[in-house]
């Protein structure tokens, strides 16, 4: 049986609001109370949509990685070439952090501080699913180096930890004189350097 678009819209306007909560007052002090306030619903409908709060955190961690991806993906499939790809990938990741930050804050918030049931924090926890953001750059770097368009003298695996944490490094100094232009500019000469 399939959800109702009501049920839908509800979950994901809780979603929202849990979002919103992480933001104003991180994972420790966020209740389902405080989210069902900034919802404007009660505590009991949240509970109806989600049976408690690590359930929610994950149904938000999931929500927030999905959106990520869909913005991160359609710009890149809009470019033609590899070298554009590579581009849209770097600008796309940056810009969604400059666009969404709310979304990067609760994401951290979920990351670093969310236990799953054994008590293991998210980020000390061995995920089976592909990172899809990982993949994506992953299949640019080496459909590159298989047409001959990037050069063959760069590990993609390493390449690819190189930009995704050069892109991560900026999520985590949102305040910085660099702007993001200048910084997304940077980062795709210094790989444009090291893949042609």
């Amino acid at each position: 049986m399939t959800d109702s678009f009501i049920a839908e819209a509800r979950r994901e306007q809780i979603i929202l609001a849990c979002i919103d909560t992480l933001e104003e007052v991180g994972y420790n002090n966020l209740s389902l109370t405080k989210v069902a306030k900034k919802a404007k619903i009660s505590t009991g409908l949240i509970s109806y949509h989600f049976n408690d709060k690590l359930y929610l955190m994950n149904r938000t961690l999931q929500f927030l990685v999905a959106k990520q991806h869909e913005f991160i993906s359609n710009r890149v499939l809009l470019a033609q070439s590899e070298i554009n790809k590579l581009e849209a990938f770097i600008e796309a990741h940056l810009a969604y952090q400059e666009t969404h930050y709310k979304n990067n804050i609760a994401l951290i918030e979920i990351v670093f501080n969310a236990r799953n049931e054994e008590n293991v924090p998210y980020y000390r926890i061995e995920d089976e699913e592909e990172d899809a953001l990982r993949t994506m750059l992953l299949d640019i770097l080496k459909t590159g180096q298989q047409n001959g368009v990037f050069s063959d003298s760069f590990q993609t695996d390493t390449l690819a930890s190189f930009i995704l944490g050069a892109i991560e490094e900026r999520m985590l100094k949102a305040n910085s004189s660099i702007s993001i232009e200048n910084y997304s500019d940077e980062l795709i000469k210094m790989v444009k350097k090291l893949t042609v």
